[in-house]
C-alpha cells in the first residue's frame, strides 16, 4: 500500500528529528489530541473521545519514558506527568472538559518552555 505525501513527510520529519524535536512533536500531538477529545465531547461522539484521550495518555506515557532520571528536574515532572495522566483518566470516565482543560495549560506551559529551551540551546551552540 502507498503513503500518501503527507504521511511520508511526516515519516521523514519523525525519523530525521532531534531527541529535542521530537518531544516538541509529542507536546504538540497532545495539544491536538486534546483539541479533538473536546471536540467529539461537543458533539456527542464519546468513542471517539475515549479514543483521542487515550492517545493524549499513550503520549504522556511516552514522556515519562523518556525522562532522563539522571537530573532531579525529571522527578518533579514525572510527579507532574502523572497528575496529569490521573486527570486525563478522570476527565475521560467524566467526558469533562474543564478537567481536559486544565492538562491542556500543562501541555501548552511545557511546550512554550520547551521551545525557549531549544532556542536558547541553538544560540549556544
Amino acid at each position: 500500500m502507498y503513503q500518501s505525501a503527507a504521511q511520508t513527510y511526516q515519516n521523514n520529519q519523525v525519523t530525521t528529528a532531534t531527541p529535542a524535536e521530537l518531544t516538541l512533536m509529542l507536546y504538540n500531538g497532545a495539544l491536538k489530541f486534546l483539541k479533538q477529545t473536546r471536540g467529539s465531547i461537543g458533539t456527542g461522539d464519546l468513542e471517539k473521545a475515549n479514543e483521542y484521550n487515550k492517545r493524549v495518555q499513550d503520549i504522556l506515557q511516552e514522556l515519562m519514558a523518556t525522562l532522563n532520571k539522571e537530573y532531579p528536574l525529571a522527578e518533579q515532572m514525572m510527579k507532574v506527568y502523572d497528575y496529569m495522566m490521573k486527570r486525563l483518566v478522570e476527565a475521560n470516565i467524566r467526558k469533562d472538559i474543564a478537567i481536559l482543560d486544565e492538562v491542556e495549560e500543562f501541555f501548552v506551559q511545557f511546550r512554550d518552555t520547551w521551545k525557549e529551551a531549544m532556542v536558547l540551546m541553538k544560540k549556544q551552540a
